[in-house]
């Protein structure tokens, strides 16, 4: 008779959790992020209080970039060399016709949101058509198209922004809000959180998790080859997701516009401009660069760590150096994902 040997036990490799699965590795940075400075803080090494207040009101700039994330998610997933340098510079574009149409020619707001929501597709379109149709590469098409967007967008009112008072009066839609039953437990949340991320967030993830369309598009991003023979529609996938793209960016010139109180010609394009900060988040989130893979979860918890970390930094340093060090900060942790993404991939066959 003979002893049945007992089940071996083993325990979870959480390096290879970390590393393999984007979601764990975004909360537990997030949280070594926020414990840093509120450590800081509590040292008197920051310039003011870094609390959930302040965290809270940090928020408001998660709008734009989460949005442009899933902008970037979308082009990216499609694959061959998938990427959209001109979506700051639609929003610049779509910001100034929302000036004009909201501001200037006193079209209802739903009207003003809605026509530029659509030029911003149509500046997608664009893109989609040189990149789909044409066969131009990405980050040429959208390079040029960039050009010409900023360019437009500077001279279309003589480079003066619009700032009459039905622009003045939306800078209201950027204002924090108290939650309904907890809000006396809890900071208020900017408004745009529920007013524009949110749905956008949403809409992005029923597209691609609950439609044929998002199937097709994780296919045709991990070999478009084989889904020519399987028989999908490659371009007609690949020139929507450029479309979807400009679309969300129309929408996010309608929340810069109320941030600004203004509608500004250099709006998505001042300074690094608002496609680099976006295409970090994607890639930080787990988009490979080579298409295919990427989730909407990934790009919101990567905003987060984008933002709190920013805000942190600017309270670490007096006057403008903190602005220069979240550059610095940024293009480490652009360099930090891409690097990671080539480890687990190599190590481990990819992420999810």
């Amino acid at each position: 008779m003979t002893a049945t040997a007992a089940p071996v036990r083993q325990r979870p490799d959480i390096l290879k959790i970390l590393l393999t699965q984007r979601i764990p590795l975004l909360a537990v940075l997030i949280v070594l992020v926020v414990v840093t400075f509120f450590i800081n803080d509590a040292g008197g090494y920051l310039t003011a209080p870094y609390d959930f207040d302040y965290m809270s009101a940090a928020l408001i700039n998660a709008v734009p970039l989460a949005m442009l994330g899933l902008a970037e998610l979308l082009v990216i997933l499609s694959g061959r060399g998938g990427i959209d340098l001109s979506v700051g510079a639609i929003v610049s574009l779509a910001g100034m016709v929302f000036g004009f149409g909201y501001g200037e020619w006193g079209w209802p707001l739903w009207m003003a949101i809605l026509a530029t929501a659509g030029f911003g597709a149509l500046c997608g379109a664009v893109n989609g058509f040189l990149v789909s149709y044409i066969g131009f590469p990405a980050l040429i098409a959208t390079l040029a198209t960039y050009y010409a967007f900023k360019s437009i967008a500077i001279v279309i009112n003589s480079q003066q922004p619009i700032s009459t008072p039905p622009i003045q009066d939306l800078f209201s839609l950027s204002k924090s809000v108290e939650l309904p039953l907890f809000g006396q437990y809890i900071p208020d949340v900017p408004l745009g959180i529920f007013t524009f991320l949110l749905p956008t967030v949403v809409a992005v993830w029923v597209l691609l998790a609950r439609t044929a369309y998002g199937r097709r598009l994780y296919a045709i991003g991990t070999n478009d080859v084989a889904a020519r023979w399987s028989g999908l529609p490659v371009r007609d996938t690949r020139f929507k997701a450029y479309v979807y793209a400009g679309l969300i960016s129309g929408l996010v010139a309608v929340v810069t516009v109320a941030q600004f109180a203004s509608a500004r010609p250099d709006a998505g394009v001042s300074g690094s401009g608002m496609a680099l900060p976006a295409i970090t988040i994607a890639v930080l989130g787990g988009v490979a660069i080579t298409g295919g893979i990427g989730r909407v979860a990934g790009v919101v918890l990567a905003t987060l760590l984008i933002v709190w970390l920013n805000a942190g930094i600017l309270l670490a340093f007096v006057g403008n150096e903190g602005a220069q060090y979240q550059l610095l900060a940024l293009g480490t942790v652009l360099v930090f994902a891409a690097l990671l993404n080539g480890l687990t991939n190599r190590r481990y066959g990819g992420t999810s």
